[in-house]
């Protein structure tokens, strides 16, 4: 074992420690069973963890990730997280969270090549592709980066809302709410998109006032 995995293997037990000493009955409470009232679909970058920047706790957020944070309906991992969290955990808000500075946005908005990611970030071509003219409006690389970071969550969330899961949970009267949320890598703060749907008949105006926002949002790459 490298001297690496020691220092992780160390830094658990000293952790899971000093957890007991604040809150002796920390674990036992955990591991009776998770009941978050979160889904968070956020992309897989290391510098975007669920839990610290919301300050929640182990249990209090159920977490999917993928590169760039993307939903696609015929991904059977993402669909089946949110069927779990929707119909098993009762989940109450789905969290879209997209980031500021994302690179695999930025690969697709550049068209750098990265590899077999190519192909799962064609989805995010996509996006660009159908607004090309909002992104056209932006002359700074940065700030139609960031623009994008922001089209592209806005469109995972119609996503989201348009799976069987989530409409059939609507229809039987569910409380549950699909957000749009964009993280600054630069402050550590959220930015709500004003993206939330509770109800089918919502998302389209919904999408259409979170779209003409972008124009006016004050994008923090």
């Amino acid at each position: 074992m490298s001297r690496r995995l020691d220092d992780l293997l160390r830094n658990n037990k000293e952790w899971a420690e000093q957890v007991r000493r604040e809150d002796p009955t920390f674990f036992k409470r955990l591991s009776a069973q998770q009941s978050p009232k979160y889904l968070w679909i956020g992309c897989s970058d290391s510098r975007v963890p669920a839990n610290q920047i919301m300050r929640l706790d182990p249990g209090e957020v159920f977490v999917h990730r993928n590169i760039a944070n993307v939903v696609v309906h015929a991904d059977l991992n993402c669909l089946s997280v949110i069927q779990f969290a929707v119909d098993l955990l009762k989940v109450e808000h789905i969290l879209v969270t997209g980031h500021y500075g994302c690179s695999g946005v930025h690969a697709s908005m550049t068209g750098a090549r990265v590899g077999l990611a190519d192909n799962w970030l064609r989805h995010v071509g996509d996006v660009a592709m159908k607004h090309a003219a909002l992104l056209e409006e932006v002359e700074l690389e940065s700030l139609r980066h960031a623009r994008l970071c922001e089209l592209n969550v806005i469109e995972q969330v119609v996503n989201v809302c348009q799976t069987t899961i989530v409409q059939d949970a609507w229809a039987r009267g569910q409380n549950l709410t699909v957000h749009g949320w964009c993280y600054s890598l630069l402050d550590g703060r959220v930015n709500d998109l004003d993206m939330g749907v509770a109800a089918p008949d919502e998302l389209q105006a919904a999408y259409e006032n979170a779209i003409a926002r972008t124009r006016i949002s004050k994008a923090r790459a």
